[in-house]
């Protein structure tokens, strides 16, 4: 059984907002993001009477750190008082990152049919790339190691994670999910419940 642990995802960028692939790159939180992440702040100081008690912790990534920050903000207590994990970073979508799937399928007709027919397992090309599959890999171990309530502030990829790990939610159907960023995800008793 895993202890308490409420996941936010990052606040939006103007890739997101374009559906571009973000995976690793750095990106900033734009204007409707930094209201998510007030928006999510507000509801975690409502959701948590002693956050001396949490653990905070982010992907090391520009845009989780800001919405980390905002959040903790919001909260009253100091901005820059967590720490990062690696493990928590997006997937890497290899030389697809930058790009939409209208313009990699313009470049190589039938790469979207081609990840549709296992998303989970897709490995884009490109070096550094990985397939949620891998990503499970990196989030399995982080949230094995979790001793105790924590506020984790990361990426879509990782929560689709979460739900195949901790919510028993099929592959396909976690790849597929849709992630809100101006919501709040809870994993208590074992079970995952949006806020």
């Amino acid at each position: 059984m895993f202890p308490l642990v409420y996941f936010v995802r990052h606040g939006q960028t103007d890739w997101n907002a374009e559906l571009r692939f973000q995976g690793q790159v750095e990106i900033d939180i734009n204007d409707t993001g930094r209201a998510q992440a007030r928006a999510n702040g507000k509801t975690l100081t409502r959701l948590i009477d002693d956050p001396s008690g949490f653990d905070f912790v982010a992907s090391p990534l520009r845009r989780t750190r800001e919405t980390m920050e905002i959040v903790r903000a919001e909260m009253g207590v100091p901005a820059a008082a967590y720490r990062t994990d690696s493990r928590l970073v997006e997937v890497h979508f290899g030389d697809w990152q930058g790009y939409t799937i209208e313009e990699i399928e313009k470049a190589r007709p039938g790469a979207e049919a081609e990840r549709n027919r296992d998303k989970w397992e897709f490995l884009p090309p490109g070096p550094d790339a990985e397939s949620y599959a891998d990503l499970a890999d990196r989030v399995r171990g982080w949230l094995d190691e979790v001793e105790g309530p924590t506020v984790c502030v990361t990426h879509g990829g990782v929560i689709r994670a979460v739900f195949l790990i901790a919510g028993g939610l099929d592959r396909h159907a976690a790849a597929v999910m849709t992630v809100p960023q101006d919501r709040i995800l809870r994993l208590a008793g074992g079970k995952l419940d949006w806020l």
